[in-house]
């Protein structure tokens, strides 16, 4: 007989085991040094640029903009696989506790995230309010509410087919959440959150009239679910094999240029195969460009000394700690023992086309210095990071990368 306890028990407890398996491998003592040293220092530059901010400081929009982000996001784990479009559909119906549990799951990460993001943000509001900490709390707790409020409209969306409808209502849950936390941290009064709430609650009753005759987008869960594993395993991978990982090859074609400046010679074949890979398979230009983004604009609008140039570098640890696995992106492909050159030339290739990468993005990050104005900054952040790029590929990594 179907009890959707016990498959609750065996799909929660497979998908933890799955994850433990791989965290051990991420969180290694290595990482976590290095992982303390790079927050400490943000810390300590955080707390000094908090130091230099007026009272006037627009806090309540910039808190109301990123936490509500973290309202926004609500994904919902229902740790549903391919399969399951096939055999618990005629079980719809009493997968009600199912995806409860899940819900209630999906809770509790998202809180933590909320914690995590209130209380980095809670030092800002803290200066601008005369050092007080105590609506920490009370703080959480309202945006506890309001994030099962968003997760239950979250569900609700999730019945409609037109992927349309769940970005529109990103968008309007996203400016609902940022006007009421607006309102919040600006300790406004109370009559002011009643038209918000309202909102929401109309939202949820708009999706509830639309979507209660119709039935679960199974479609759609599994896909979700599949892209958050195969989103972890891509995270996995940089530090072990992730057998599970599959190969995604997306056509770039307006970057076909780069092609132009390789040489078709014996010696450059791993040369085409590793920029070819960084532009199109998996996500290693995607990441490439959004470290780089966020490194510009944070070095752009934030200004703290020399503590700029560790901050290149730090961008550069991780943008080349990330692109480490497209070295073996494609150990399993056999054709490649067939390429009729020496085995050492993989090596070397690898390591120009990681190289030639950390230095452009080093000229990339130094640019926001060069806009304000701080020449010798940023001239000392080009060379650093110069140098930083060579260690890290030859030196750092001189044993990881043997053919």
């Amino acid at each position: 007989m179907f009890d959707e306890k016990v498959l609750w028990k065996q799909r929660f407890g497979r998908t933890n085991t799955e994850l433990s398996k791989y965290l051990r491998y991420i969180f290694n003592g290595h990482i976590v040094i290095v992982l303390v040293f790079l927050l400490g220092t943000a810390a300590f530059y955080y707390q000094e640029w908090i130091s230099t901010l007026s009272q006037s400081f627009p806090v309540s929009i910039i808190m109301a903009a990123l936490i509500g982000l973290l309202l926004t996001y609500t994904p919902i784990y229902t740790f549903l696989m391919e399969a399951d479009r096939i055999f618990l559909l005629p079980l719809e119906e009493r997968l009600g506790g199912y995806f409860q549990r899940s819900m209630v799951v999906s809770f509790i990460v998202q809180l933590y995230l909320l914690i995590m993001g209130l209380a980095v943000l809670m030092p800002l509001y803290a200066h601008v309010h005369n050092g007080s900490y105590s609506k920490f709390l009370p703080f959480l707790l309202v945006l506890a509410i309001v994030k099962i409020m968003n997760l239950i409209i979250r569900w609700r969306v999730q019945f409609y087919v037109d992927t349309n409808v769940h970005k529109s209502d990103s968008v309007v849950r996203y400016l609902v959440n940022g006007v009421f936390l607006y309102l919040l941290f600006s300790e406004a009064a109370v009559w002011f959150f009643i038209p918000v709430v309202l909102i929401f609650i109309v939202l949820y009753g708009v999706y509830y009239s639309q979507t209660k005759q119709r039935g679960l987008k199974w479609e759609f869960l599994i896909e979700q679910e599949e892209r958050r594993m195969m989103s972890f395993y891509r995270l996995a991978n940089m530090f072990t094999d992730v057998p599970k990982l599959r190969d995604q090859v997306k056509r770039r074609k307006w970057l076909d240029w780069i092609s132009s400046f390789l040489k078709y010679r014996t010696e450059g074949v791993y040369t085409h195969l590793f920029v070819h890979t960084f532009i199109r398979g998996g996500d290693f230009l995607g990441l490439f460009i959004r470290l780089t983004v966020i490194g510009m604009l944070v070095l752009y609008f934030i200004t703290f000394g020399n503590g700029q140039i560790l901050f290149v570098l730090l961008f550069l640890f991780l943008t080349g700690f990330q692109l480490l696995p497209l070295w073996n992106h494609h150990q399993n492909k056999i054709w490649l023992n067939l390429y009729p050159v020496r085995e050492e030339l993989k090596g070397e290739s690898f390591k120009k086309v990681l190289v030639v990468l950390l230095f452009i993005q080093s000229l990339l990050l130094s640019i926001p210095l060069f806009l304000k104005a701080e020449w010798l900054i940023g001239l000392v952040s080009v060379a650093a990071g110069f140098a930083f790029s060579y260690l890290f590929v030859f030196v750092y990594n001189r044993n990881k990368l043997k053919a």
